[in-house]
């Protein structure tokens, strides 16, 4: 169930009350593709940074190690020992991604493993089964991710598509959810918006799938190349169309800024690998920029990557130290860069409900912005 707590202009303070616990939103989800966060992070790790809720991808874990042996080893939170909310998306994206690799038909899809080449056929009840089987909180419908710049036919095509399998989704899980041997009968399903770029098209799905009274509703297909001012087109024309009692969760955004505009138009759930991927490549975020350890101006600074910073890496270490083990190779530089972004991206989501709350958004919104563009974070 969701709370709709507080509303600041069209920006949205809730709490999704889950099987695995409370979701406080706006939340960003730390992405743990392949049941863990990359960077030598653990679930100890996690809750000592503030992280809500995990995401794992169902087309890596169905691959290796498979969702019938996480099923038998009882599901992805006692596999991966965390008791707190797991996001599964449904493996769409990855599997339209692997563009040379499938072969999409109304039954699904047909592509070949990227690991070790094997055939596999997933398609709306076989993305439900493997979900079940991985147990998350949260599921996400299988769907196309078509290219954001299809043209306009493929598009109609594409989404009508789509429309026809979250029907299918919503019967298969609630088959699943019914059977005595499932491990979460409680399990949530998301659907998912597509569209590209096209307004109407947006619209018009938008419209079709809120009668189906989801858990929630994503909005996909973004951030894959259109322009930041696409984007938040699309979300100006598609968000109100989405039930406002529901949760928003925007798919693979993003960039703080991002974030913050687009929580101003009523998101409330992102997820994205920026955080954990740059702090393996030395760079990380701060209240005054993003610094790229690995500059030599850091060889000798004994200070912290942020002050006043309380995570893991800031408590203890030195940015010279950091920027020797990058240098080193050492995974304890890397693993201590993604603690670092992620504290601050959680972080930041406890300032903006803050924010929310005290009616406030605007002027916290503005405040961050201006120091993201003088510092180009």
């Amino acid at each position: 169930m969701y709370e709709l707590l507080k509303r600041d202009g069209l920006a949205k303070r809730g709490r999704l009350h889950t099987v695995h616990g409370v979701i406080e939103t706006p939340v960003f989800m730390n992405v743990g593709t392949a049941a863990a966060i990359k960077g030598a992070v653990s679930t100890d790790d996690l809750k000592n940074i503030k992280t809500q809720v995990e995401l794992s991808n169902t087309y890596h874990l169905h691959v290796r190690p498979g969702d019938e042996v996480v099923k038998k080893l009882g599901g992805l939170h006692r596999f991966m020992v965390w008791d707190r909310p797991i996001l599964t998306d449904s493996g769409g994206f990855q599997v339209f991604s692997l563009a040379d690799l499938r072969k999409i038909k109304e039954e699904g899809v047909y592509f070949h493993s990227h690991v070790d080449g094997r055939k596999i056929f997933m398609g709306p009840e076989e993305s439900m089964r493997i979900q079940s089987n991985l147990a998350s909180t949260i599921a996400m419908a299988f769907d196309e991710c078509p290219s954001s710049v299809a043209d306009r036919d493929y598009m109609e095509r594409s989404v009508a598509r789509t429309a026809r399998w979250l029907v299918r989704c919503k019967d298969e899980m609630n088959r699943l959810n019914a059977l005595p041997d499932t491990i979460n009968q409680k399990q949530m399903l998301f659907g998912i918006n597509q569209g590209g770029i096209y307004e109407d098209i947006r619209i018009r799905h938008a419209q079709e799938i809120s009668e189906l009274d989801l858990d929630g509703y994503a909005i996909g297909g973004l951030a894959v190349g259109e322009s930041h001012e696409d984007m938040y087109r699309i979300l100006d024309a598609v968000v109100p169309y989405l039930p406002l009692e529901k949760p928003t969760y925007l798919m693979g955004v993003g960039t703080p800024a991002n974030i913050l505009e687009a929580v101003e138009r009523g998101v409330d759930f992102f997820d994205c690998v920026y955080p954990s991927r740059n702090g393996r490549h030395g760079h990380v975020y701060t209240n005054e920029g993003k610094l790229n350890l690995f500059n030599a101006r850091y060889e000798l600074d004994e200070g912290p990557i942020e002050e006043g910073c309380l995570c893991p890496a800031c408590r203890t270490y030195s940015r010279a130290y950091i920027r020797h083990l990058l240098k080193a190779k050492e995974m304890l530089g890397m693993r201590l860069c993604v603690l670092h972004n992620l504290y601050f991206y959680n972080t930041m989501m406890e300032e903006i409900r803050a924010a929310i709350e005290e009616d406030r958004y605007q002027e916290y919104k503005a405040g961050k912005l201006e120091l993201m563009r003088k510092h180009s974070i």
